[in-house]
């Protein structure tokens, strides 16, 4: 089932620039959630973190971000902390 509020990103074909705050980030796992400023929750896995080293993100952090469609669903991309 998909979510209506991510339906424009996926039928434009395009990735669109988001900002928002990592709800949370489970380093050991590499993955978590960003909120949007919409309040929309959004799949993060460390490997979309666009930085070098350690990739995490720590909780009520602010991030830029695409969202693209991934195998489960919106999932964010190129992370940017801000």
């Amino acid at each position: 089932m998909k979510d209506k509020n991510f339906t424009a990103f996926e039928d434009e074909g395009n990735v669109i620039d988001m900002q928002g705050k990592v709800k949370w980030f489970n380093a050991e796992k590499g993955y978590g959630f960003i909120e949007t400023a919409e309040g929309n929750d959004v799949f993060v896995h460390f490997s979309a973190i666009q930085t070098d080293g350690f990739k995490t993100l720590e909780e009520g952090q602010s991030v830029e971000f695409d969202i693209v469609e991934g195998a489960r669903g919106p999932q964010a991309a190129n992370v940017i902390k801000l």
